[in-house]
């Protein structure tokens, strides 16, 4: 009696290794890269709050830049300074511009580069 043997079903150490490591890449990506996500959204969120500041726009140009520094240390922002916004008033209209790009070493010589910019307007100009 001859029977039909059945193929072999389930992973090899080897497949399990291999799916374990795309894994192990992938949440090293994940640790790298979102905290400086993290940053960026409070970033935003001062640049928000200033936006939404109602005389922000009869600030000077370092109470505005005093005000994002303190929002910075608040939040405990470590990548972005209020030295490198870029900060344009003309008597009503205020612009503030943050630019900056962050590189992140993942692993020997591989590195993550992300840019952002970012602009509000208060005022008219």
């Amino acid at each position: 009696m001859n029977t039909p043997s059945k193929p072999q079903q389930g992973y090899t150490l080897i497949t399990l290794i291999f799916m374990l490591g795309i894994f192990a890449s992938f949440v090293l990506l994940i640790f790298k890269i979102g905290p400086i996500y993290l940053d960026h959204s409070k970033v935003k969120s001062a640049l928000t709050a200033i936006e939404q500041d109602r005389d922000a726009e009869t600030k000077s140009e370092s109470e505005i830049r005093s005000s994002i520094d303190k929002r910075f240390n608040m939040n405990y922002v470590a990548r972005v300074k209020a030295q490198d916004m870029k900060i344009t008033k003309r008597g009503n209209y205020l612009k503030v511009e943050a630019d900056y790009e962050v590189v992140e070493k993942i692993v020997g010589n591989l590195s993550a580069l992300v840019e952002f910019h970012d602009v509000i307007e208060v005022g008219k100009e």
